[in-house]
């Protein structure tokens, strides 16, 4: 069998729908004008990966307001936002370059959500010609809108755990049941948590083994079949070409993240300092048998925040290396994060989001290409 090869999530939105989103915000266009330009950027992602050779689709996630936020907020402005939270939460996560990125503080119960990943797969489905992923928020992300200290009047800890399991739960059925082939959980505040950053108090709380336990809540309720399908993207975070927490070591992070039962994971690892060293990590900590599943280990080829692209060769050298510490049954490649995981990114080291958006499919072009070198080169084409 082939190594496997799939994206992670998002793409870069096109200027015309960065600004569509900004006008909609102000009021200056209908709800109906902005599906339009959603519509377009879909249809634009969709073709183009398809045209890469991507054996795996999806629509970029050009209709969600982020990554992380799509379930309970119409926009990154805080458009639609639920009416049981407000926009002064904490912050989720403080950049390198010095920008923050803000979550919603939940006010009152229950905690549901407004809108499911698979309301974008549905809308993605007839416009695809190949089998589609879909990237949903994992509830350990979720979990940061609950007050850190205290509670909610009428609305214990452990009953919004619940509810929060149970929607995260739906929103990886409901994908499923809408069509997608693949399902992966974002969780890149895993390597944020192992950082103690003064700035931003829950970094310095020791999160991680609760985040652990409480993913393994949702994903211990699919079966083995199930989660073989069932993947974890982990990163040092990704946006306007910076990230949060690329100086913990993977050392930090890597033993906890492979107790989580899922059947994949999308690891970055292109812009590593000494990727053989974690390659060595994941082959160490990554199990056989996860609850009746391999995990398989799918290894970052491209670095989404450099515009310089990969070549196949590149990516090719890099899971030949890996496969010495990864059993080869059990590698795959990736880009390292989503190209844009929030929907309004200037991209600044790549000029324009336009541009951004062409280099994104011919990193994804050489990832599909390297990805087939080394298949052949490893004996498993």
């Amino acid at each position: 069998m082939p190594i496997p090869t799939e994206n992670v999530g998002s793409l870069p939105r096109p200027a015309k729908l960065q600004a569509a989103i900004a006008a909609y915000d102000i009021g200056k266009i209908t709800r109906e004008e902005l599906e339009r330009e959603q519509d377009a950027a879909c249809r634009d992602s969709i073709e183009r990966m398809e045209a890469t050779g991507s054996p795996l689709v999806s629509d970029g996630e050009q209709r969600a307001s982020s990554f992380a936020t799509y379930p309970i907020v119409d926009t990154l402005a805080g458009t639609g936002l639920a009416p049981n939270l407000a926009a002064d939460g904490q912050y989720f996560a403080i950049f390198t370059d010095g920008h923050h990125r803000q979550l919603p503080r939940l006010t009152s119960g229950p905690f549901k959500y407004k809108t499911f990943a698979a309301e974008y797969l549905e809308k993605a489905k007839p416009l695809a010609t190949k089998s589609l992923k879909q990237a949903v928020i994992a509830p350990s992300m979720l979990y940061l809108l609950y007050p850190l200290d205290g509670e909610v009047e009428g609305y214990s800890r452990e009953q919004f755990l619940e509810d929060l399991c149970n929607e995260c739960e739906q929103d990886i059925r409901k994908c499923f049941a809408a069509g997608a082939q693949r399902v992966s959980i974002d969780f890149t505040e895993g390597r944020l948590a192992c950082r103690n950053d003064p700035r931003n108090p829950w970094t310095g709380r020791k999160m991680l083994e609760t985040f652990i336990e409480l993913n393994n809540r949702v994903i211990d309720r699919f079966s083995a079949e199930e989660r073989k399908n069932i993947g974890i993207h982990t990163c040092p975070g990704g946006d306007c070409d910076s990230t949060h927490s690329a100086d913990v070591d993977y050392a930090d992070l890597l033993p906890s993240m492979f107790k989580m039962n899922a059947g994949y994971f999308l690891i970055q690892l292109a812009s590593e300092p000494d990727k053989e060293r974690v390659y060595k990590l994941i082959g160490e900590h990554s199990r056989e048998d996860a609850n009746g599943v391999p995990q398989v280990c799918f290894i970052g080829v491209t670095n989404p925040q450099n515009p310089r692209v990969e070549t196949a060769q590149e990516v090719c050298d890099d899971l030949v290396l890996a496969s010495k510490y990864i059993p080869v049954e059990r590698l795959g490649s990736t880009d390292d994060c989503g190209f844009s995981p929030f929907s309004i990114d200037v991209k600044p080291k790549h000029v324009s989001p336009d541009v951004a958006r062409d280099i994104a499919f011919k990193k994804i072009a050489a990832r599909v290409e390297g990805t087939a070198l080394a298949s052949q080169k490893l004996g498993v084409a």
